[in-house]
C-alpha cells in the first residue's frame, strides 16, 4: 500500500508546483520599484586610507548592498555584491579578503521576490572593485551596461589588485552596451539614469532613480564611503584620480540640489541598516 501511495502523491504535487511556481513568479510593476539585498558587510581594519580615525567614525564596518530595480520595461541589477553565493555555506556564510563577510545569497534574495538571474535585463556596476562584483558572472545573460575605461581595466592583464576577475570573468562574452554619454537613460523615461562619477574608478558611475511615492534616489556607489567623510570633505588616499572625485563630488552635490534626490550612501553601515530589504520594496 505504502509504494502504491507514493507515486500517486508525487504526481499530485508535480501536477501542482509549476502552477505554484508560475504564481510566484514576479509580474512588471506599474511603476518602478527598489529593491534593496542585504549582500554582507566589509570590517574595514585600517580606516586612515580614508583620512579617518575609528573615533571619527560611528563604526568602521561598511554596508555591502544589491540592489534591484523592476521597471514597466525590464530589470536592472545594479552592483552585486563582495562574497559570491558560491562561497556562502548553506546555513552559514562566506568570507573574502579576510575582511567581507555574507550570510544570504543574492540568488535566495532575488527568488524570494519572484526572480531568478534570468530574468534580469540589465546588469550595471558602479565600477570593478572587488566588493562590488561578487556575483556578477549569475547575470552573464543580461545586457552589461558599462564603459570602456572600466571594461578595460577589469580584462587588463595583469588584473588589478583590487579586483576579483573569476567573479565576473563570464562578462566577458556578455551581450554589452559601452556607455558614451555622462548621463545613460536606461529605459528611455528618465527614471532610471547612470551617471558618470569617475575618480574612484576611472569610469565609476552612480545610479539615479525617481521613484513615485519615495521620490528620487542616488545610489553613490564609491563616490563616498562613510557619511563623515562626505561631512568633512574628505578625499581618500587611494582614489585613481582625487581630481576628478573632486568634481565628481561636487557636480553630484548640484545634482541633489536641483532634483533633490536622496543621496544614499552604499556603505554607509548605519543608514543601510533603516533601509527596507527584500521583499518590500520603495516605490
Amino acid at each position: 500500500m505504502r509504494f502504491r501511495i507514493l507515486p500517486l502523491m508525487m504526481v499530485a504535487m508535480l501536477a501542482v508546483f509549476p502552477a505554484a511556481v508560475a504564481q510566484q513568479r514576479a509580474q512588471p510593476p506599474s511603476s518602478v520599484r527598489l529593491y534593496v539585498f542585504d549582500c554582507g558587510k566589509l570590517d574595514i581594519p585600517d580606516v586612515t586610507p580614508y583620512r579617518l580615525k575609528k573615533e571619527d567614525l560611528a563604526t568602521n564596518v561598511m554596508s555591502v548592498p544589491c540592489f534591484l530595480v523592476a521597471h514597466p520595461k525590464g530589470t536592472l541589477m545594479w552592483d552585486v555584491g563582495a562574497v559570491p553565493d558560491s562561497a556562502i555555506a548553506p546555513g552559514g556564510s562566506g568570507t573574502l579578503r579576510v575582511y567581507g563577510t555574507s550570510s544570504k545569497t543574492l540568488r535566495s534574495q532575488l527568488t524570494e521576490i519572484g526572480y531568478s538571474p534570468a530574468d534580469i535585463t540589465y546588469l550595471a556596476l558602479s565600477h570593478f572593485h572587488w566588493d562590488h562584483v561578487g556575483n556578477a558572472n549569475m547575470f552573464a545573460n543580461a545586457t552589461w551596461l558599462v564603459r570602456k575605461l572600466e571594461r578595460d581595466l577589469m580584462f587588463a592583464e595583469p588584473p588589478s589588485p583590487r579586483t576579483e576577475p573569476a567573479n565576473y570573468s563570464a562578462l566577458k562574452n556578455s551581450k554589452t552596451v559601452i556607455i558614451t554619454s555622462s548621463d545613460y537613460d536606461v529605459f528611455g523615461d528618465g527614471t532610471v539614469v547612470i551617471k558618470s562619477t569617475p575618480g574612484h574608478s576611472p569610469d565609476h558611475q552612480s545610479l539615479y532613480v525617481k521613484l513615485a511615492k519615495t521620490g528620487p534616489v542616488l545610489l553613490s556607489g564609491d563616490l563616498y564611503h562613510y557619511p563623515e567623510e562626505r561631512k568633512l570633505h574628505l578625499i581618500p588616499t587611494t582614489e585613481f584620480n582625487a581630481s576628478q572625485t573632486i568634481a565628481s563630488r561636487a557636480a553630484v552635490e548640484s545634482f541633489l540640489e536641483k532634483s533633490r534626490a536622496q543621496l544614499w550612501i552604499q556603505h554607509d553601515f548605519t543608514a543601510n541598516a533603516k533601509l527596507k530589504k527584500t521583499p518590500a520594496f520603495y516605490e
